[in-house]
């Protein structure tokens, strides 16, 4: 690691983040009956809240071991408190040893987000009392996220899928192996491409302590996050297809929506007979004119792409190579993202 990488970000970045989904529910609504998949009734996109992206995202940086203020933690039991929890984060402090409030302060201010990678990242409300008020009150009510993510939409309608919605599950019981049934609703979709949007506010970026290495290290998070974090039953069926990173030249600038420049090309399936990334092509072409267009304020871009999608860029079709060389056509400077390689080089450090 540089000592580049650990300064604070200085650049606004602007991501993109695109993943499938087969047969499963993406994002249940639990206000809904039987915690159905979340779409718009006007236009039947399904849509997945940036909550859950979020909470993606902070398991993976809990099973990566850096340190997670907002989690679920159970042990032999016992479910900790958000107090407990934030006591774990900042554990080290010996308020005793300091004799100046600020440098207290900031001791407790900096051990906290050290140890709190998705607060760096997303922020938290703070309104807990621990049993150490001198401690507690050394912390602001809330840090302000300086990575933000809007909900995700599919690129197209999508349909439920019918032949789940009435499944029938039999168990067998331990004392006495005897078995029962009972109905089960089980809402999924058949298909949906769903983007993202999401921008690393370099302003936000200094009430954090968000480093070059804590933006990088989404690079390879949220696409790990999305192979390793949707196992259950009715998320199981997700698979990451495209990450692109734009990272400006200058603060306060980024293109803004680049999600909404990527469409189904021509050569897809209709809509309603979508079933799996083969029956699609995702259209880069207007994606890449804007990225043209602003070439200028563009520092570098980062991309990682599924190797089983079929790209579009004006009437040429094509792998992963054709979207690379497309982006390395407007001139900017084009770092392909090799995950795993990148992840096992980053714990290496």
């Amino acid at each position: 690691m540089t000592d580049q990488d650990t300064e604070t970000v200085e650049n606004r970045s602007e991501i993109v983040f695109v993943y499938d989904a087969v047969d499963c529910n993406p994002n249940g609504n639990p206000l809904s009956a039987g915690n159905r998949p979340r779409i718009d009734p006007q236009t039947q996109q399904a849509i997945v809240t940036d909550v859950r992206l979020k909470r993606y995202l902070r398991d993976q940086l809990d099973d990566d071991g850096l340190g997670v203020y907002i989690r679920n933690v159970k042990e032999e039991g016992h479910q900790f408190t958000r107090e407990q929890l934030l006591e774990d984060r900042i554990k080290e402090i010996e308020p005793s040893e300091y004799d100046d409030p600020e440098e207290l302060e900031e001791a407790v201010y900096s051990e906290f987000l050290e140890n709190s990678a998705d607060v760096r990242y997303f922020g938290a409300t703070m309104s807990v009392d621990a049993d150490d008020e001198e401690v507690a009150d050394a912390l602001p009510d809330h840090f302000t996220g300086p990575v933000q993510f809007s909900p995700g939409k599919t690129l197209h309608a999508v349909n439920e899928n019918e032949n789940y919605d009435s499944l029938t599950s039999v168990i067998a019981t331990q004392e006495d192996k005897e078995q029962g049934g009972f109905g089960l609703d089980d809402h999924r979709i058949q298909y949906g491409l769903i983007a993202f949007h999401g921008v690393v506010d370099e302003n936000g970026a200094e009430d954090t302590n968000l480093t070059q290495q804590d933006v990088k290290r989404l690079d390879t998070l949220c696409w790990r996050a999305l192979k390793n974090q949707t196992v259950t039953r009715s998320k199981v069926g997700q698979e990451p297809r495209l990450y692109l990173r734009v990272e400006y030249e200058d603060d306060s600038f980024h293109i803004g929506g680049l999600q909404r420049n990527l469409s189904l090309g021509d050569g897809s399936k209709p809509e309603d007979e979508l079933r799996n990334i083969d029956d699609l092509e995702l259209d880069v072409t207007e994606l890449i004119d804007r990225l043209d267009t602003h070439s200028d304020k563009i520092q570098k871009v980062r991309v990682a792409a599924s190797d089983v999608v079929e790209f579009r860029n004006g009437d040429e079709t094509g792998g992963e190579n054709l979207l690379y060389s497309a982006l390395e056509g407007t001139g900017v400077d084009v770092d392909q993202i090799e995950v795993y390689d990148e992840y096992q080089k980053a714990i290496a450090e």
